[in-house]
């Protein structure tokens, strides 16, 4: 009665994968899980990651190991983990009961090394409730009409801006400024990058 454990545990060793195979079906299951939870792609499911990655595995075996991965995954994405925070993460998850073995968290780490920029940006792009400017293009040109006569063929600068999210359409503003509001401006920027400096130097 006492092999009967063992046997069990052998067999969902062998249904989660094991040695090199196990390590690139891993490798495959943490790209799955930030494909969904950081890009977006809601195409890969858990069923089409298992049927995919896992066919022998039991649906029960199966979610226990990708919640446990998508759980990991996770802390080490929040905390945006360097090496030295990654690599005393992962030692404490293998002595803990119930934990991950040194092959999975030797996948855990690379994934993270090569992953890691993408992520973070994405956490920051998700993170964002209002538009960014994706892009500023300006030209200077002359004016050709106006309610006063006197303003025509006066020098003014276009301004042409793109904003929005990552993933969603652009929208686009236009903004025509004169000598006087470009002057005005740029005495704006002025005092903005004093404060700035002036709070670099304090801190």
């Amino acid at each position: 009665m006492a092999e009967q454990p063992q046997s069990h545990q052998s067999h969902q060793s062998q249904a989660l994968g094991a040695g090199s195979e196990g390590c690139k079906a891993l490798a495959a299951l943490l790209s799955g899980i930030a494909q969904a939870a950081y890009h977006g792609n809601a195409a890969l499911t858990a069923e089409l990651l298992r049927g995919q990655l896992y066919p022998e595995a039991a649906p029960e075996e199966f979610a226990a190991l990708r919640a446990k991965m998508g759980g990991l995954l996770q802390s080490i994405a929040s905390a945006d983990m360097d090496l030295n925070q990654l690599e005393a993460f992962l030692t404490a998850q293998t002595k803990k009961q119930g934990g991950i073995t040194s092959d999975q968290a030797a996948v855990l780490a690379k994934f993270w090394k090569n992953h890691r920029v993408k992520i973070h940006e994405s956490l920051v792009n998700q993170s964002r409730w209002d538009n960014v400017l994706k892009n500023m293009n300006w030209r200077v040109d002359l004016k050709s009409q106006s309610r006063h006569i006197d303003q025509i063929n006066t020098p003014v600068a276009i301004v042409e801006m793109e904003l929005g999210k990552n993933g969603q359409e652009s929208e686009f503003l236009c903004l025509e400024f004169d000598e006087a509001k470009v002057s005005q401006m740029l005495k704006k920027l002025s005092e903005i990058e004093e404060s700035m400096t002036a709070l670099t130097q304090t801190t």
